[in-house]
Protein backbone atom coordinates (compact mmCIF):
# COMPACT_ATOMS: atom_id res chain seq x y z
CA UNK A 1 0.00 0.00 0.00
CA UNK A 2 1.30 3.39 -0.63
CA UNK A 3 1.20 5.14 2.62
CA UNK A 4 1.39 8.97 1.26
CA UNK A 5 0.87 9.71 -2.63
CA UNK A 6 2.81 12.56 -2.65
CA UNK A 7 4.58 15.18 -0.80
CA UNK A 8 3.62 17.34 -3.42
CA UNK A 9 0.50 17.41 -2.25
CA UNK A 10 1.39 19.36 1.61
CA UNK A 11 3.55 22.53 -0.22
CA UNK A 12 6.79 20.39 -1.48
CA UNK A 13 7.69 21.05 -5.35
CA UNK A 14 4.77 19.16 -7.04
CA UNK A 15 6.29 18.37 -10.51
CA UNK A 16 2.82 17.97 -12.40
CA UNK A 17 0.69 21.21 -11.30
CA UNK A 18 3.87 23.53 -11.95
CA UNK A 19 2.10 25.77 -14.29
CA UNK A 20 -0.55 26.32 -11.11
CA UNK A 21 1.81 28.03 -8.60
CA UNK A 22 0.67 31.30 -7.49
CA UNK A 23 4.07 33.09 -7.39
CA UNK A 24 5.27 36.64 -8.93
CA UNK A 25 6.67 36.36 -12.40
CA UNK A 26 5.48 32.55 -12.14
CA UNK A 27 3.56 33.35 -15.72
CA UNK A 28 6.43 34.33 -17.29
CA UNK A 29 8.93 31.74 -16.25
CA UNK A 30 6.53 29.28 -17.61
CA UNK A 31 6.18 31.09 -21.00
CA UNK A 32 9.92 31.31 -20.77
CA UNK A 33 10.27 27.85 -20.00
CA UNK A 34 7.93 26.84 -23.44
CA UNK A 35 10.15 29.44 -25.48
CA UNK A 36 12.68 27.59 -24.39
CA UNK A 37 11.43 24.05 -25.29
CA UNK A 38 10.12 26.02 -28.88
CA UNK A 39 13.84 27.22 -29.64
CA UNK A 40 15.25 23.40 -28.58
CA UNK A 41 12.50 21.67 -31.10
CA UNK A 42 13.08 24.28 -33.51
CA UNK A 43 16.94 23.44 -33.55
CA UNK A 44 16.36 19.50 -33.92
CA UNK A 45 14.19 20.36 -37.05
CA UNK A 46 10.54 19.93 -38.17
CA UNK A 47 10.55 16.18 -36.92
CA UNK A 48 10.59 17.01 -33.21
CA UNK A 49 7.30 18.71 -33.18
CA UNK A 50 5.80 15.30 -32.04
CA UNK A 51 8.04 15.41 -29.04
CA UNK A 52 7.41 18.64 -28.55
CA UNK A 53 3.61 17.97 -28.03
CA UNK A 54 3.97 15.65 -26.03
CA UNK A 55 5.83 17.67 -23.74
CA UNK A 56 3.50 20.18 -24.27
CA UNK A 57 0.70 17.82 -23.17
CA UNK A 58 2.07 16.16 -19.79
CA UNK A 59 2.67 20.08 -18.40
CA UNK A 60 -0.95 20.95 -19.12
CA UNK A 61 -4.13 19.82 -17.22
CA UNK A 62 -5.81 17.79 -20.04
CA UNK A 63 -7.91 15.42 -19.55
CA UNK A 64 -9.35 12.15 -21.67
CA UNK A 65 -13.87 12.56 -21.65
CA UNK A 66 -13.42 8.91 -21.12
CA UNK A 67 -14.44 6.19 -20.69
CA UNK A 68 -11.60 4.84 -23.28
CA UNK A 69 -10.83 1.29 -25.05
CA UNK A 70 -7.93 -1.17 -25.62
CA UNK A 71 -6.22 -1.85 -22.77
CA UNK A 72 -2.99 -1.07 -20.82
CA UNK A 73 -1.05 -2.55 -18.52
CA UNK A 74 0.89 -0.12 -16.08
CA UNK A 75 2.96 -0.56 -12.83
CA UNK A 76 2.30 1.18 -9.51
CA UNK A 77 5.96 -0.01 -7.96
CA UNK A 78 7.05 0.29 -4.39
CA UNK A 79 7.56 4.14 -3.26
CA UNK A 80 6.06 5.71 -5.97
CA UNK A 81 4.02 8.71 -5.51
CA UNK A 82 1.12 10.15 -7.45
CA UNK A 83 3.38 12.47 -9.90
CA UNK A 84 5.25 9.12 -10.30
CA UNK A 85 1.81 7.13 -10.62
CA UNK A 86 0.88 10.48 -13.12
CA UNK A 87 4.18 10.10 -15.14
CA UNK A 88 3.62 5.64 -15.93
CA UNK A 89 0.22 6.15 -16.76
CA UNK A 90 0.33 9.68 -19.23
CA UNK A 91 3.18 7.54 -20.73
CA UNK A 92 0.63 5.13 -21.41
CA UNK A 93 -1.54 7.10 -22.72
CA UNK A 94 -4.21 5.82 -20.24
CA UNK A 95 -4.55 9.82 -19.24
CA UNK A 96 -4.17 13.01 -21.42
CA UNK A 97 -2.06 14.52 -18.65
CA UNK A 98 0.00 13.79 -15.24
CA UNK A 99 -1.53 16.65 -13.88
CA UNK A 100 -4.97 15.66 -14.61
CA UNK A 101 -4.48 12.23 -13.14
CA UNK A 102 -2.31 14.50 -9.86
CA UNK A 103 -6.17 16.88 -9.35
CA UNK A 104 -8.14 13.65 -9.56
CA UNK A 105 -6.12 11.99 -6.62
CA UNK A 106 -6.06 15.19 -4.71
CA UNK A 107 -9.83 14.96 -5.04
CA UNK A 108 -10.33 11.49 -4.46
CA UNK A 109 -9.50 10.84 -0.23
CA UNK A 110 -8.92 7.11 -1.37
CA UNK A 111 -6.30 7.17 -3.27
CA UNK A 112 -3.74 6.80 -0.90
CA UNK A 113 -5.24 3.27 -1.05
CA UNK A 114 -3.32 2.79 -4.30
CA UNK A 115 -1.72 -0.44 -4.06
CA UNK A 116 1.60 -1.84 -5.18
CA UNK A 117 1.14 -4.31 -8.37
CA UNK A 118 0.47 -4.05 -12.05
CA UNK A 119 -3.03 -2.96 -13.32
CA UNK A 120 -4.68 -3.41 -16.63
CA UNK A 121 -6.32 0.05 -17.41
CA UNK A 122 -8.11 1.19 -20.13
CA UNK A 123 -6.11 3.74 -22.81
CA UNK A 124 -7.80 7.01 -22.56
CA UNK A 125 -9.46 7.22 -19.53
CA UNK A 126 -10.70 10.45 -17.71
CA UNK A 127 -8.55 10.72 -15.01
CA UNK A 128 -11.11 10.70 -12.35
CA UNK A 129 -11.33 6.74 -13.76
CA UNK A 130 -8.26 5.87 -14.02
CA UNK A 131 -7.88 6.91 -9.68
CA UNK A 132 -11.07 5.13 -9.20
CA UNK A 133 -10.00 2.06 -11.31
CA UNK A 134 -6.48 1.79 -9.95
CA UNK A 135 -8.06 1.37 -6.94
CA UNK A 136 -10.04 -1.74 -7.59
CA UNK A 137 -8.28 -4.44 -6.85
CA UNK A 138 -10.47 -6.46 -9.52
CA UNK A 139 -8.00 -4.69 -12.23
CA UNK A 140 -4.69 -5.87 -10.87
CA UNK A 141 -3.05 -7.84 -13.54
CA UNK A 142 -2.50 -10.59 -11.42
CA UNK A 143 -2.83 -14.27 -10.80
CA UNK A 144 -3.64 -14.44 -7.29
CA UNK A 145 -2.90 -17.94 -5.01
CA UNK A 146 -3.06 -18.97 -1.48
CA UNK A 147 -0.49 -21.97 -0.39
CA UNK A 148 -1.58 -22.96 2.96
CA UNK A 149 0.64 -24.18 6.51
CA UNK A 150 1.49 -28.13 5.84
CA UNK A 151 0.87 -28.77 2.21
CA UNK A 152 3.30 -30.54 0.37
CA UNK A 153 5.28 -29.06 -3.05
CA UNK A 154 3.59 -31.16 -5.09
CA UNK A 155 0.63 -30.01 -4.25
CA UNK A 156 1.67 -26.35 -4.08
CA UNK A 157 2.65 -27.12 -7.86
CA UNK A 158 -0.70 -27.68 -8.66
CA UNK A 159 -2.06 -24.43 -7.08
CA UNK A 160 0.28 -22.67 -8.92
CA UNK A 161 -0.52 -24.24 -12.10
CA UNK A 162 -4.17 -23.81 -11.54
CA UNK A 163 -3.58 -19.83 -10.84
CA UNK A 164 -1.37 -18.93 -13.78
CA UNK A 165 -2.31 -21.62 -16.02
CA UNK A 166 2.06 -22.84 -16.18
CA UNK A 167 2.23 -26.12 -16.73
CA UNK A 168 2.78 -28.37 -13.44
CA UNK A 169 6.02 -29.74 -15.33
CA UNK A 170 7.38 -26.45 -15.72
CA UNK A 171 7.17 -26.22 -12.14
CA UNK A 172 8.59 -29.40 -11.59
CA UNK A 173 11.64 -28.49 -13.83
CA UNK A 174 12.35 -25.17 -12.06
CA UNK A 175 12.05 -26.55 -8.59
CA UNK A 176 14.71 -28.96 -9.28
CA UNK A 177 17.84 -25.78 -8.52
CA UNK A 178 16.86 -24.32 -5.55
CA UNK A 179 19.84 -22.44 -4.99
CA UNK A 180 19.48 -20.88 -8.48
CA UNK A 181 16.04 -19.48 -6.99
CA UNK A 182 17.40 -18.24 -4.39
CA UNK A 183 17.55 -20.54 -1.73
CA UNK A 184 20.96 -19.47 0.16
CA UNK A 185 23.68 -22.49 -0.33
CA UNK A 186 23.70 -22.29 3.46
CA UNK A 187 20.68 -23.64 4.16
CA UNK A 188 22.01 -26.99 2.55
CA UNK A 189 24.14 -28.30 5.07
CA UNK A 190 23.38 -30.59 8.50
CA UNK A 191 26.06 -30.97 11.55
CA UNK A 192 24.55 -34.43 11.94
CA UNK A 193 26.58 -35.94 9.30
CA UNK A 194 23.56 -36.65 6.45
CA UNK A 195 23.67 -35.11 2.99
CA UNK A 196 21.18 -32.50 2.23
CA UNK A 197 19.21 -33.14 -1.19
CA UNK A 198 20.34 -29.83 -3.02
CA UNK A 199 17.60 -30.72 -5.48
CA UNK A 200 14.55 -30.68 -3.20
CA UNK A 201 12.48 -27.53 -2.55
CA UNK A 202 10.28 -28.51 0.10
CA UNK A 203 10.20 -26.40 3.08
CA UNK A 204 11.17 -23.38 1.46
CA UNK A 205 7.69 -22.49 -0.18
CA UNK A 206 6.67 -20.13 2.45
CA UNK A 207 2.95 -20.31 3.11
CA UNK A 208 0.92 -17.23 2.09
CA UNK A 209 -1.45 -15.94 -0.45
CA UNK A 210 0.64 -14.60 -3.66
CA UNK A 211 0.23 -12.26 -6.56
CA UNK A 212 1.69 -13.40 -10.04
CA UNK A 213 1.92 -10.78 -12.96
CA UNK A 214 0.25 -12.51 -15.89
CA UNK A 215 3.35 -13.23 -17.76
CA UNK A 216 5.21 -14.52 -14.81
CA UNK A 217 7.19 -17.65 -15.99
CA UNK A 218 7.45 -20.79 -13.06
CA UNK A 219 10.98 -19.80 -12.46
CA UNK A 220 9.93 -16.39 -12.01
CA UNK A 221 6.66 -17.33 -9.42
CA UNK A 222 8.83 -19.66 -7.51
CA UNK A 223 11.65 -17.46 -7.16
CA UNK A 224 9.10 -14.50 -5.71
CA UNK A 225 8.10 -17.73 -3.02
CA UNK A 226 11.71 -18.32 -2.28
CA UNK A 227 12.01 -14.29 -1.86
CA UNK A 228 9.53 -14.85 0.77
CA UNK A 229 10.78 -17.38 2.13
CA UNK A 230 14.24 -15.69 2.83
CA UNK A 231 12.35 -12.47 3.98
CA UNK A 232 10.61 -14.60 6.87
CA UNK A 233 13.50 -16.40 8.03
CA UNK A 234 15.32 -13.00 8.56
CA UNK A 235 12.55 -11.57 10.24
CA UNK A 236 12.70 -14.51 12.66
CA UNK A 237 16.32 -14.45 12.98
CA UNK A 238 15.48 -18.11 12.51
CA UNK A 239 19.15 -19.05 11.17
CA UNK A 240 21.18 -17.45 13.97
CA UNK A 241 19.18 -18.39 17.02
CA UNK A 242 18.80 -22.15 15.71
CA UNK A 243 22.41 -22.25 15.36
CA UNK A 244 23.43 -20.42 18.81
CA UNK A 245 20.78 -21.41 20.47
CA UNK A 246 19.93 -25.17 20.03
CA UNK A 247 23.74 -26.45 18.12
CA UNK A 248 22.12 -27.53 15.16
CA UNK A 249 21.68 -27.06 11.14
CA UNK A 250 18.52 -24.74 10.28
CA UNK A 251 18.51 -27.17 7.87
CA UNK A 252 17.68 -29.82 10.62
CA UNK A 253 15.20 -27.30 12.05
CA UNK A 254 13.71 -26.34 9.02
CA UNK A 255 12.73 -30.09 9.16
CA UNK A 256 12.20 -30.43 12.49
CA UNK A 257 9.37 -27.49 11.40
CA UNK A 258 7.72 -29.36 9.03
CA UNK A 259 7.36 -32.20 10.52
CA UNK A 260 5.21 -30.19 13.55
CA UNK A 261 3.36 -28.41 11.25
CA UNK A 262 1.74 -31.86 10.07
CA UNK A 263 1.69 -33.39 14.04
CA UNK A 264 0.46 -30.56 15.66
CA UNK A 265 -2.95 -29.41 14.97
CA UNK A 266 -2.79 -26.09 17.42
CA UNK A 267 0.12 -23.69 17.25
CA UNK A 268 0.11 -23.78 21.01
CA UNK A 269 1.39 -27.51 20.38
CA UNK A 270 4.07 -27.00 17.82
CA UNK A 271 7.04 -26.02 19.88
CA UNK A 272 5.95 -29.04 22.63
CA UNK A 273 6.32 -31.29 19.34
CA UNK A 274 9.52 -30.27 18.16
CA UNK A 275 11.06 -30.83 21.61
CA UNK A 276 9.43 -34.40 21.10
CA UNK A 277 11.41 -34.85 18.10
CA UNK A 278 14.88 -32.95 19.23
CA UNK A 279 14.77 -35.82 22.51
CA UNK A 280 14.51 -38.59 19.85
CA UNK A 281 16.64 -37.76 17.31
CA UNK A 282 19.63 -36.14 19.32
CA UNK A 283 19.68 -36.95 23.52
CA UNK A 284 20.29 -41.03 22.77
CA UNK A 285 17.65 -41.52 25.38
CA UNK A 286 14.91 -42.73 22.90
CA UNK A 287 15.09 -46.08 21.61
CA UNK A 288 17.00 -45.93 18.26
CA UNK A 289 17.14 -42.48 18.24
CA UNK A 290 14.61 -42.77 15.35
CA UNK A 291 11.48 -40.19 15.10
CA UNK A 292 9.21 -43.01 13.99
CA UNK A 293 6.16 -40.86 13.05
CA UNK A 294 3.72 -41.84 10.36
CA UNK A 295 3.47 -38.66 9.37
CA UNK A 296 6.90 -39.32 7.28
CA UNK A 297 6.19 -43.03 6.19
CA UNK A 298 3.04 -40.98 4.32
CA UNK A 299 5.20 -38.14 3.19
CA UNK A 300 7.10 -41.28 1.36
CA UNK A 301 3.83 -42.38 -0.06
CA UNK A 302 2.33 -38.75 -1.81
CA UNK A 303 5.84 -38.27 -3.32
CA UNK A 304 5.86 -41.91 -4.89
CA UNK A 305 2.51 -41.39 -6.80
CA UNK A 306 0.59 -43.03 -3.81
CA UNK A 307 -1.88 -41.82 -1.25
CA UNK A 308 -1.87 -41.12 2.11
CA UNK A 309 -3.27 -43.31 4.87
CA UNK A 310 -4.15 -43.08 8.25
CA UNK A 311 -2.45 -44.14 11.42
CA UNK A 312 -4.21 -47.42 11.69
CA UNK A 313 -4.45 -48.29 7.80
CA UNK A 314 -0.61 -48.30 7.66
CA UNK A 315 1.12 -51.55 7.43
CA UNK A 316 3.94 -52.68 9.35
CA UNK A 317 5.85 -53.13 5.49
CA UNK A 318 5.04 -49.54 4.83
CA UNK A 319 6.09 -48.24 8.28
CA UNK A 320 9.53 -50.05 7.66
CA UNK A 321 9.80 -50.50 4.22
CA UNK A 322 13.80 -49.85 3.52
CA UNK A 323 13.19 -48.70 0.64
CA UNK A 324 11.52 -45.55 2.26
CA UNK A 325 14.49 -42.82 3.61
CA UNK A 326 11.45 -41.51 5.85
CA UNK A 327 10.88 -44.92 7.53
CA UNK A 328 9.94 -45.61 11.49
CA UNK A 329 13.94 -47.05 11.61
CA UNK A 330 15.77 -44.23 10.06
CA UNK A 331 17.92 -42.78 13.19
CA UNK A 332 17.85 -38.89 13.80
CA UNK A 333 16.45 -36.20 12.03
CA UNK A 334 14.03 -36.66 8.99
CA UNK A 335 15.97 -36.51 5.99
CA UNK A 336 13.89 -33.67 4.44
CA UNK A 337 11.13 -31.45 5.25
CA UNK A 338 7.92 -33.44 4.69
CA UNK A 339 5.82 -29.63 4.11
CA UNK A 340 5.79 -25.97 3.85
CA UNK A 341 5.98 -24.62 7.31
CA UNK A 342 4.17 -21.65 8.88
CA UNK A 343 5.58 -18.96 11.35
CA UNK A 344 3.96 -20.74 14.39
CA UNK A 345 6.04 -23.92 13.31
CA UNK A 346 9.17 -22.02 12.43
CA UNK A 347 8.86 -20.09 15.99
CA UNK A 348 8.65 -23.41 17.71
CA UNK A 349 11.60 -25.54 15.75
CA UNK A 350 13.62 -22.21 17.06
CA UNK A 351 12.40 -21.91 20.59
CA UNK A 352 10.88 -25.31 22.16
CA UNK A 353 9.95 -25.50 25.50
CA UNK A 354 12.56 -27.79 27.42
CA UNK A 355 10.53 -31.20 28.57
CA UNK A 356 11.45 -35.08 28.92
CA UNK A 357 8.73 -35.75 26.55
CA UNK A 358 8.91 -38.43 24.45
CA UNK A 359 5.68 -39.22 23.39
CA UNK A 360 2.99 -37.19 21.77
CA UNK A 361 -0.81 -37.58 20.29
CA UNK A 362 -4.10 -35.35 19.26
CA UNK A 363 -6.34 -36.41 22.30
CA UNK A 364 -9.51 -34.59 21.30
CA UNK A 365 -11.62 -33.00 18.37
CA UNK A 366 -10.31 -29.37 18.77
CA UNK A 367 -6.89 -30.84 18.27
CA UNK A 368 -5.17 -30.66 21.85
CA UNK A 369 -2.11 -32.71 21.80
CA UNK A 370 -1.07 -34.36 24.89
CA UNK A 371 3.00 -35.53 25.59
CA UNK A 372 4.14 -38.03 27.90
CA UNK A 373 7.77 -39.04 28.97
CA UNK A 374 7.17 -42.73 28.79
CA UNK A 375 5.63 -45.76 26.62
CA UNK A 376 2.97 -46.67 29.53
CA UNK A 377 1.95 -42.44 29.51
CA UNK A 378 1.56 -42.83 25.89
CA UNK A 379 -0.54 -46.05 26.18
CA UNK A 380 -2.88 -43.83 28.30
CA UNK A 381 -3.05 -40.99 26.33
CA UNK A 382 -3.81 -43.43 23.12
CA UNK A 383 -6.96 -44.07 25.72
CA UNK A 384 -7.76 -40.63 26.03
CA UNK A 385 -8.25 -39.73 22.47
CA UNK A 386 -10.29 -43.41 21.76
CA UNK A 387 -12.86 -41.88 24.19
CA UNK A 388 -13.26 -38.53 22.36
CA UNK A 389 -13.12 -40.56 19.07
CA UNK A 390 -9.56 -39.96 17.34
CA UNK A 391 -9.57 -42.83 14.80
CA UNK A 392 -6.19 -44.36 16.11
CA UNK A 393 -7.21 -47.75 17.87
Amino acid sequence: MIDELDLAFEGAVDRGRWRHRQKKGGRGRTLIAFTMVLLLFGALGGGAYYGFDRVRDYFTVEDYPGPGSGEAVVEVATGDTATDIAGTLYKADVVKSAAAFINAAKDNPKSTGIQVGSYKLKKQMKASDAVTALLDLDNKNVNKVTIPEGIISLQIFDRLSEATGIPVADFTKAAKDPEGLGVPDYWFTRRDGKKVNKTDIEGFLYPATYEFAKDDTAEDVLKEIIKHFNAEMEELNFVDTVESKLKISPYEALVAASIAQVEAKLDEDMGPVVRVLYNRAYTGNFPCSCLQLDSTVNYWLRISGKDAKSSEKLLASELHDPKNPYNYDVKGMAIGPISSPGAPALKGAMNPPKSNYFFFVTIDQKGKTAFGVTNADHEKNIQKACKNGIPIC
